[in-house]
This record gives C-alpha cells, sequence and structure tokens, in this order.
C-alpha cells in the first residue's frame, strides 16, 4: 500500500515537473538584432555597449551587426533581411541611405518586426521612435564654436561625409545656415568624401591646396574628424586653420591638445544604443503607446578649456566593448 502511494507521488511529481519544462521552453527571450552603419569606430563600440547594457536588464538576446564601410548601404538591407529569417523580433536600425534602405525596413516590418531607429534616420514610415542627437541644432553648435571663437571673417570648409546620410545632411544645413545668417562668415567649399580617416586626411589636404583661404574647418562623424585633424598636422596649419570636429576619438582628442583640434561636438553614443534597445523592449512588450517619436539624446562642446572638467570626461571617452560582434 505505501509503495503504491509512493509510485503515485512519483508519477505526480513527474507530470509536474514536465509541465514546467514545457512551460519554460515557450517563455523564451525576444529576440532584437542592431543593425549599425559601423561595427569599427569608437562611436560605434559605445552605441554597442550601450545596447548590451539594456539587453542584460531586459533580458534580451541581442545580436550586432554592421557592414565594413559606412558607405555600404546594400549589405545593411542584406543584413536587414537576414535578421528577420533568423526570427529578430525587432530592429534596432542606423541607415547609411536615407532612401535606399527604406524598402528593407518596410519589408521587415510588413513580417512583424518592430522598428527603432538610432543615429541615422530612414525614410519609411514603420519607424516607431527615433532616437539620436537633433543633427540640424548640432550643425548649428558646429557653426557657432567656430563664430564664438574665432575673430574676423571666416572662410569655412566643410568636410562631410556621405551624402545620401540624413544625419550628416542635416549638419551641414545647420551649419550652412548659421554661418550664413552671422553675416561675417562664406563657406567656400563643401566636400563629401568616405567615413575613413586616411581618404578624409587625403581629401581635406587636397581642399586645403585649392583654397588656402580657408581658415575654418568643419568635420561631421568621427572618421572624417580624424582625418582632417591629421591633414592639419601634417600641413603644419595649426595655427592658421580652426577645426571643429565630431565625436571623440583617441586621435581626436590629443588633437585638442596638440592644437590640431580647437573643439569637438561630442553626441552621446551610449544613451542611444540603450534607449534603441529600451524602446524596442517596449515595443515588444505592449508598452509602445508611449514611446515619443523622436528622443533626442543631446550634445555638447569641448574644447581645450574645459577638456579636463568631469562632464566633458564622461562624454568623450567611450564605455569598452566586447571584441566579439555578432
Amino acid at each position: 500500500m505505501k509503495r503504491n502511494k509512493l509510485v503515485a507521488l512519483l508519477c505526480a511529481l513527474s507530470l509536474l515537473l514536465s509541465g514546467c519544462s514545457s512551460t519554460a521552453g515557450t517563455s523564451s527571450r525576444h529576440t532584437v538584432t542592431l543593425v549599425a552603419k559601423s561595427t569599427q569606430t569608437e562611436f560605434w563600440l559605445s552605441v554597442f555597449a550601450g545596447a548590451e547594457a539594456a539587453a542584460t536588464e531586459y533580458n534580451l538576446e541581442l545580436n550586432i551587426v554592421g557592414p565594413a564601410t559606412e558607405e555600404d548601404y546594400e549589405t545593411q538591407n542584406r543584413m536587414v533581411a537576414n535578421a528577420v529569417a533568423d526570427g529578430a523580433e525587432a530592429l534596432v536600425f542606423s541607415a547609411i541611405h536615407y532612401d535606399n534602405n527604406a524598402q528593407a525596413i518596410d519589408d521587415a516590418a510588413q513580417n512583424g518586426v518592430k522598428i527603432v531607429a538610432i543615429d541615422s534616420n530612414v525614410a519609411s514610415q514603420s519607424v516607431s521612435t527615433y532616437i539620436g542627437t537633433d543633427n540640424y541644432a548640432a550643425g548649428q553648435m558646429a557653426a557657432q564654436a567656430a563664430l564664438d571663437r574665432v575673430e574676423g571673417r571666416l572662410q569655412v570648409g566643410i568636410i562631410n561625409y556621405d551624402v545620401s546620410s540624413a544625419n550628416g545632411q542635416e549638419r551641414e544645413r545647420g551649419a550652412v545656415e548659421t554661418f550664413e545668417h552671422s553675416g561675417r562668415a562664406q563657406v567656400v567649399s563643401v566636400i563629401n568624401t568616405l567615413a575613413e580617416a586616411h581618404i578624409a586626411q587625403t581629401d581635406t589636404a587636397a581642399l586645403l591646396d585649392r583654397h588656402p583661404e580657408i581658415n575654418v574647418l568643419l568635420a561631421f562623424n568621427e572618421p572624417t574628424s580624424v582625418g582632417a585633424a591629421q591633414a592639419i598636422e601634417t600641413l603644419e596649419l595649426s595655427d592658421q586653420v580652426f577645426l571643429v570636429g565630431f565625436d571623440s576619438n583617441v586621435n581626436t582628442v590629443d588633437g585638442l591638445q596638440n592644437g590640431s583640434v580647437d573643439a569637438l561636438i561630442v553626441q552621446n553614443p551610449y544613451a542611444m544604443g540603450y534607449l534603441g534597445v529600451e524602446s524596442a523592449y517596449k515595443l515588444l512588450t505592449g508598452q509602445g503607446n508611449d514611446l515619443p517619436k523622436t528622443v533626442d539624446t543631446s550634445t555638447q562642446i569641448v574644447d581645450r578649456n574645459n577638456l579636463f572638467t568631469m562632464d566633458s570626461q564622461k562624454a568623450l571617452f567611450a564605455f569598452e566593448q566586447r571584441d566579439n560582434l555578432s
């Protein structure tokens, strides 16, 4: 009798454990894929650090991918399609090409994937929220940094990256309009170069050779800023050309100290990554109705006068990111 009761108890316990196991198997983590413009620069490493912090906090499976160069929108489109095929439930996406990335994002959305844009937006109505810099205002800030620090007439050269990138074009528009309204600045030339430091250096040197009257340069992302600073240093023009760059890089921070860089417009890439993944989580768990259409992650100006303040140090130095990306 006692043996029969023991057997019955063991059977019941077995059924209970089997049911628990079955339930646990159906409650898997949500899957999010971050498709970046690049996986190489300090800017993007900081984005990834923020994204991984949010994924850990919200118990998400996070995949991070990106092309080798910031001009390769076709690879981005394939990465989006692959992410959908592999079961991604949400995409955190930064568009290389405002228009030519749009169809891939629309196709993903039609497959039920939630879309969050960070850093650089895309021409798609499927984007639930955009998280990043107010790029027009950042361009204004870059121009004003030069206007406030350079006396007399400004002869300006602008080093921009891909002409189809929404954030670069907005920065350019904000800067050009601010210079025009100042009454004491002329934009001599605008060039678009590849977002690779050695190419930006060559193109900046050529620009300064064609227009020796330029006394102010603006460069609108991390690689172009590094290249512009290297050109100024190599040509020994630190005393003649005032450079305003974007983002934080060990080379441009060194440039602030040696004179090849005069001011940096520093964004908040960690917040872009963190808030991008957090927003994806909210969309996947039915909390998306409260998401704002746009979130400004703010920028600040760092120059030699405030370089060593606590706020500047926090903004300048990117968080570490694991080496092995998906």
